[in-house]
Parts: structure tokens; C-alpha cells; sequence
């Protein structure tokens, strides 16, 4: 059981660094204006913080510390999912692109929430 778990994590952790490397390319794609550059670093720092956080948690020294890096995680996805919104919805970029990344994203934020969800019911 203990190779699945980590198995999983491996490939979760795969997820979330394909989807940043996704974002970040959307990013370098969209209309030069300001406010699709300020949308679009906005992005930047919420989406690749979901990573760092996943990552950070890993590293933690407790489980109350593990817990605190996802929760920041899940927040900086639900962020995210804002601003994936106004850029689709502003039809700064093709909505089906925009429409992809927020499902992925929906995904990613749902297996952090369910980590969570878990983590407490052990305590």
C-alpha cells in the first residue's frame, strides 16, 4: 500500500508540474495589454505556488505544518480559478485553452481538498 501512496504522490506531484508548465506557456501567450499582463502575473504567482506549496508540505516536519502548505495550496488553486475566469471571460485568449487549464485545475484542487479532508479525520 505504502508504493501506491507514493506512487501517487509521485504522479500527483507530475500533475501539478505539467499543469504550471501549461499555465506558464498560456501566460506567454497572452495579448501584450495591461491588463492581460496584470491578470497574467497574478496567475503566475497563484498558480505556481499550488506547486511550491505541494512541494513544501512534503518537507514539513509535522502533520499540522503538512496540512498548513496544502491549505495554502488549495487557496492559491481556488485563486487561480479566478483569474483563468476573467481572462476567459474578458476573451483575452480562446476560451476552450482557458476551459482545459480550469478543468485540470478542478481536479488538482479536488485532490487537495480530499488530502485534507483526510488528514483531519486521522487526528
Amino acid at each position: 500500500m505504502k508504493n501506491d501512496r507514493e506512487k501517487f504522490k509521485a504522479e500527483f506531484k507530475n500533475k501539478i508540474y505539467v499543469w504550471v508548465l501549461k499555465l506558464l506557456k498560456f501566460v506567454d501567450g497572452l495579448p501584450k495589454d495591461s491588463i492581460s499582463r496584470n491578470l497574467g502575473n497574478q496567475l503566475i504567482r497563484s498558480g505556481t505556488s499550488i506547486l511550491a506549496n505541494y512541494v513544501e508540505a512534503h518537507f514539513s516536519n509535522s502533520k499540522k505544518d503538512f496540512a498548513y502548505y496544502f491549505r495554502i495550496a488549495l487557496r492559491s488553486a481556488n485563486e487561480s480559478k479566478i483569474w483563468l475566469a476573467l481572462l476567459r471571460d474578458m476573451k483575452r485568449s480562446k476560451g476552450e485553452t482557458i476551459n482545459i487549464l480550469l478543468k485540470e485545475l478542478q481536479e488538482i484542487a479536488a485532490i487537495l481538498a480530499s488530502s485534507l479532508i483526510t488528514l483531519k479525520n486521522r487526528r
